[in-house]
């Protein structure tokens, strides 16, 4: 049996536990974050509706409000400092009815009380101007300029990755199975037969958020999946739309909207089914149904393009209308349930707010001052320059001029460098989520079988432990 010690066990390497473990991961303390699926962000981030938001429509004077507005900030400066590709659309909610007009005013109050001032409410005809493929009949729209698109799965393999140049070791495939909890640490035992000793624990488990925390006596809340299915239409669609098409909001959730993607693509969902099954990401007629119905409405145009991909995802909704963080100093033990899709953005405010919550609990530890530079990433930004596109750097590696995956542009370069970089792909969605390769209108059908071959050859079987080059024997 592989035993490991440290000061913080962060479960679960979604953007959140990511977040928190690069955080944690700044001092001298010794971290090990903890992922039960092969790969980082296999679970619920990586099928995040992926915008940057600003927090306009939070509920005023809640934790989520506040994270979600100062993780905007950090997240788009750690974004410039680390290539993560960001476009500033902007967004318009759009009112359809007089009952959705009357709501606008309000909106725009709550986006002032959390701090937002950018909002303007516009007619129809201003609505029309902004998106003149826009089904007919909306009456009016608020404008909130400052929303924008992201790469969430970079975001969440940028984080990670910081975490481990940093000193945090990573422990993919290591699902949690049961606890001890002793006088002055707890072990944590994995279904691999790994025993990790902590000080503290920090649960940031997503959808098994609920069950991790009833092995520490807890029955505070419960974890219901919330299925969202999308459809991705072709990069052709994107003339239709250049902004975020918001609906208004119900208590139920942000609704259906339309949204250009990072990738060139158009963005049509999501739907919105509580299910009980937490593996239940296949994508269903009736989901289709309601969307296309939607979307004949809100832009009709757009169900004449062709469809690139559908895909679902699901949202760890619990039955408490805020973040649930909360620390139990006796058994050294953090929650950090609840958090929903607005993790993205919030991720490392959530992070900061863990590392003073920890501190307040008797774990504080200076940050240090010899932190590595946050990493680079590879861009998979279509709006901004692609391997392929570099003459300069073909010239110095013929490898990024050799397109593997013809739909994406994806070069043998990205490739390789994925399969050789600090947290490697365990499976070849993983390298599709590294490199968009297999994820473009043909979904693999002409370059599954090269890519397969190149990702076999380049890649090898990752170590049980992934850690900082400096910390490998």
């Amino acid at each position: 049996m592989t035993s490991v010690d440290c000061d913080v066990a962060v479960i679960g390497a979604g953007i959140v536990g990511s977040a928190i473990a690069r955080d944690v991961a700044g001092s001298d303390l010794r971290v090990v974050l903890i992922e039960g699926r092969a790969d980082v962000g296999d679970g619920t981030s990586k099928a995040n509706t992926a915008i940057l938001h600003t927090g306009f429509d939070a509920k005023p004077g809640t934790l989520e409000s506040r994270m979600v507005s100062r993780g905007y900030r950090l997240l788009s400066d750690y974004a410039a400092q680390t290539g993560i590709p960001v476009e500033p659309t902007g967004a318009i909610l759009v009112a359809w009815d007089a009952e959705q007009l009357e709501a606008l005013p309000g909106l725009k109050e709550k986006a002032e009380a959390n701090g937002y001032q950018r909002c303007e409410i516009v007619d129809a005809a201003a609505v029309y101007a902004e998106l003149p493929h826009l089904g007919p009949g909306a009456l009016g729209g608020l404008t909130v300029p400052d929303e924008s698109i992201i790469c969430t799965w970079t975001v969440n393999l940028a984080l990670a990755t910081d975490a481990v140049n940093r000193g945090a070791t990573l422990l993919t495939d290591h699902r949690v199975a049961s606890i001890e909890v002793g006088d002055e640490s707890t072990t944590l035992h994995t279904e691999r037969g790994t025993a990790i000793t902590a000080r503290w624990v920090v649960n940031a488990a997503g959808l098994g958020a609920d069950h991790l925390d009833a092995l520490f006596g807890y029955h505070r809340f419960t974890v219901t999946p919330r299925r969202g299915e999308l459809i991705v239409y072709d990069k052709l669609a994107r003339a239709l739309v250049d902004k975020i098409v918001l609906p208004v909001p119900t208590a139920r959730g942000k609704g259906v909207l339309i949204s250009p993607t990072i990738y060139g693509n158009v963005m049509l969902g999501p739907t919105s089914e509580d299910l009980q099954d937490r593996t239940a990401t296949g994508t269903s007629e009736a989901g289709f149904e309601f969307l296309l119905d939607k979307g004949r409405r809100l832009m009709p145009a757009l169900l004449a393009e062709e469809v690139t991909a559908t895909y679902a995802g699901l949202r760890a909704a619990i039955d408490h209308g805020d973040y649930l963080i909360e620390a139990d100093p006796v058994q050294r033990y953090l929650l950090v349930g609840g958090i929903r899709s607005t993790g993205l953005t919030a991720g490392m405010a959530i992070a900061e707010y863990v590392r003073d919550v920890l501190a307040s609990a008797g774990l504080a530890s200076p940050q240090r001052t010899d932190l590595p530079a946050p990493p680079r990433m590879p861009n998979l930004g279509e709006a901004f320059p692609r391997p392929y596109q570099q003459d300069e750097l073909i010239a110095a590696d013929p490898a990024y001029g050799r397109v593997v995956c013809f739909c994406e542009r994806v070069t043998e370069g990205e490739i390789r460098d994925a399969c050789q970089s600090v947290i490697p792909p365990a499976t070849l969605d993983g390298l599709r989520r590294r490199t968009r390769a297999m994820n473009g209108r043909c979904q693999a059908f002409y370059c599954g079988a090269e890519v397969q071959e190149l990702f076999e050859s380049r890649s090898h079987t990752p170590p049980a432990l992934t850690s900082s080059p400096e910390s490998q024997p």
